[in-house]
């Protein structure tokens, strides 16, 4: 018997589909079960990026401190000072959208660095899913549930794992 259950309900993620519309920036205080930490030479170019680029938004800031960014519930990055990598990092940092985000993040990103996306790619775990290159050199992935079709070579790998997805 297996120890995990549905609780798609504690989650913003809307149910994938080709038409989901993604929920509204969430702006309320909570105590926060993730975040992400970004080292940045450049506060307010890094902001800047984050914001027109990801879609994300200024909750607060702490002038030449920090600044915490989020875009959806559980969706908050941390940008503090520091000197920036000299490359990017090995390790990446993924946030769900929904599929009708994908070209416009790409077109907004590219539009303030050019050269910084990949993708979008198709993942055989029924994603889209888009790399960004932001300036302080972190690897952003986002990724979009695609709609399940129990027929699709994407359901046929999952099953492969012991996933049995629903048409539902």
């Amino acid at each position: 018997m297996a120890d995990t259950y549905p609780a798609f309900d504690i989650s913003p993620v809307p149910v994938p589909a080709t038409d989901a519309v993604p929920p509204e920036q969430f702006r309320g205080l909570y105590g926060m079960p993730m975040f992400v930490s970004i080292p940045t030479s450049d506060l307010a170019e890094s902001a800047d990026f984050w914001i027109r680029g990801l879609g994300f938004f200024d909750l607060f800031s702490v002038p030449d401190r920090l600044t915490h960014l989020r875009r959806w519930a559980f969706q908050d990055v941390l940008l503090a000072p520091s000197e920036r990598a000299d490359s990017p990092l090995s390790i990446s940092v993924s946030f769900a959208c929904v599929l009708s985000q994908i070209d416009q993040i790409a077109k907004a990103c590219e539009e303030l660095r050019s050269g910084c996306t990949r993708g979008p790619h198709l993942k055989p775990w029924n994603s889209l899913e888009l790399e960004i290159v932001t300036p302080e050199n972190a690897r952003v992935i986002m990724t979009a549930a695609r709609p399940y079709d129990r027929n699709s070579a994407e359901a046929e790998h999952l099953r492969g794992m012991g996933i049995d997805g629903s048409d539902d």
